[in-house]
């Protein structure tokens, strides 16, 4: 069996461009893989002044790997991601780990956003620059929409507190990540023969 790679077809997700004769063991490298960079990601962080949340590469992360992965994979590596590391591997931001943190909203949201950016992937929401912001703003909201109401419910902080400290001082990173992934995203599909299975959607 040919192990080439092939033109992207309609539904297809950049993961289904690597060539496989073994689609099981590819998904389940994927899956721990993304997990892995996940948690890497996250330990690029920086302390914000007067809020529990860092400044880090783990949102960033989830979201291209829900991304690129599709729904199932995307929700199944975030899902590994997030209960190895509230069972005590020390892969959440700045090296924590558990689940009693005031930030482990931020990881639920995450792993909901990686399922919906995949989904969305599957439509073709990461086929053009304008698509993926759209794209990386929806994940980005659904992170937000879990992480901060946990914030304020764990910390005894108003909602209007945890989104001083927990949303507004992330908006100017989120949106050079978002025209970061802008770039790589879109770039990738025209690199391994996405334009084609673009055309195909009309």
């Amino acid at each position: 069996m040919s192990t080439a790679a092939v033109p992207a077809r309609t539904g297809a997700v950049l993961a289904d461009l690597l060539p496989s004769s073994r689609a099981h063991a590819r998904d389940l490298v994927l899956v721990a893989g993304g997990a892995v960079l996940t948690g890497l990601a996250a330990q690029i962080a920086v302390p914000v002044p007067g809020s529990p949340v860092p400044v880090s590469g783990q949102t960033f992360a989830a979201l291209l790997v829900g991304t690129a992965l599709g729904a199932r994979r995307g929700f199944l590596s975030l899902a590994l991601y997030a209960l190895l590391g509230m069972a005590g591997v020390p892969w959440f931001a700045q090296g924590t780990a558990g689940y009693t943190m005031p930030t482990i909203g931020y990881v639920l949201g995450m792993l909901l956003a990686a399922t919906a950016v995949g989904a969305l992937a599957r439509r073709g929401a990461d086929r053009s620059v304008l698509r993926m912001a759209g794209t990386m703003a929806v994940g980005s909201l659904i992170v937000y929409a879990v992480g901060v109401p946990y914030l304020a419910l764990a910390t005894g902080m108003s909602l209007s507190q945890a989104v001083a400290v927990g949303l507004v001082p992330f908006l100017v990173g989120d949106a050079l990540k978002a025209a970061l992934a802008m770039g790589l995203v879109p770039t990738a599909w025209k690199l391994l023969g996405g334009r084609d299975g673009d055309r195909d959607r009309g």
